[in-house]
């Protein structure tokens, strides 16, 4: 049977909640059975405050209301799908319906960590899920594909690559217009003085690969800007 993975449970969160609330780990199993049916003993509640283990998603969520918290509050920095949909306290099914997916289409994206949704799908998904570009991305898997489609904006004509880098991010044209083309600039800048190095260089490469290579960081630094 497939185990679904446990959500990025943050273990000193939990304590310093419960503890804040002065409760003893036998009060937060009491709550948890009296108030969600859920049948937790204290041995797990200890368990998952020193780490040992982990609360599945529907049990964070009762943890977070017998803790009188959020279920962000008791999360670590969330990556994927799963982890920012858990941190929202939505169902699966509930966030497909919000973005205008399958629900059974949506789960197979979010186990695979490859999200094929179309443009107003991926502006919805980062709506709902609050998502600035950077963390969509990440959460998409969809890394690698914006690096390839950046090392080629900056190589050839960038004004073909707004679109097909648009439709990735929810991001202002203008604003990403302005992106690609300093990029491009500073690749370019890069190459030319790369060329007039050419009889002091063995390697002449260099300068552009290493811009290629931190590509993606290159691109952040300048939408922040």
């Amino acid at each position: 049977m497939h185990q679904t993975p446990s959500p990025p449970f943050s273990a000193p969160a939990a304590r310093r909640l419960r503890e804040a609330l002065g409760m003893a780990p036998g009060h937060v199993a009491y709550g948890l059975r009296a108030q969600y049916g859920l049948h937790i003993s204290p041995d797990t509640v200890v368990a998952w405050e020193r780490g040992l283990a982990a609360p599945s998603s529907h049990e964070l969520t009762a943890l977070a209301g017998v803790l009188w918290c959020a279920p962000t509050d008791l999360l670590t920095a969330a990556t994927t799908l799963r982890e920012h949909r858990t941190a929202r306290g939505l169902a699966p099914d509930d966030l497909a319906r919000r973005v205008g997916v399958d629900a059974s289409s949506y789960v197979r994206m979010e186990e695979s960590g490859r999200w094929r949704g179309n443009e107003r799908q991926t502006t919805a998904l980062a709506e709902v899920l609050e998502l600035g570009p950077r963390e969509l991305l990440t959460a998409t898997g969809r890394d690698e594909e914006l690096a390839d489609l950046l090392r080629d904006a900056v190589k050839a004509r960038w004004q073909a690559y707004v679109r097909p880098v648009g439709k990735m991010l929810p991001m202002d044209r203008g604003h990403l217009e302005d992106v690609l083309r300093e990029l491009h600039a500073d690749y370019q800048s890069r190459m030319v003085a790369t060329l007039s190095w050419g009889a002091a260089s063995q390697d002449t490469g260099e300068p552009g690969r290493e811009f290629l290579d931190r590509i993606v960081e290159h691109f952040w630094a300048l939408t922040r800007g």
